[in-house]
C-alpha cells in the first residue's frame, strides 16, 4: 500500500477546555486527547482536526472525524500515513 492509499485510524477520548492541545497518555487503543478549544459550535472537532493534521504533516482536508461527533469518544481517520506511524508520532 502506497503513502497515498494509506489511512490511520485512532480513537480518542478528548477533554476539552484545557490549556494547550496534547496527547496526555494511553489506554489501551484509546489516546487521551486534551483539546484547547470550548465543546461549543464544533470548535473542539475543529481543533481535534487540526491536531492531527499538524502531526501527520497533512491538509485539514485528509482528517475527518468518523464517529463521535458530539461525543467524548471519537475515531479520527487520517488519510496519507499509515497507523504505525501516526501512533509513533502520538507517542513521540
Amino acid at each position: 500500500m502506497g503513502k497515498e492509499n494509506a489511512r490511520a485510524r485512532i480513537t480518542v477520548k478528548v477533554q476539552p477546555r484545557a490549556k494547550v492541545t496534547r496527547v496526555a497518555g494511553r489506554l489501551e487503543n484509546t489516546y487521551k486527547l486534551q483539546i484547547a478549544a470550548p465543546p461549543v459550535d464544533g470548535k473542539a472537532n475543529d481543533e481535534c482536526i487540526a491536531f492531527f493534521a499538524r502531526i501527520a504533516g497533512a491538509a485539514k482536508s485528509r482528517v475527518r472525524i468518523i464517529s463521535g461527533l458530539t461525543s467524548r469518544m471519537k475515531v479520527v481517520e487520517v488519510e496519507g500515513i499509515s497507523q504505525e506511524e501516526i501512533e509513533r508520532r502520538l507517542m513521540s
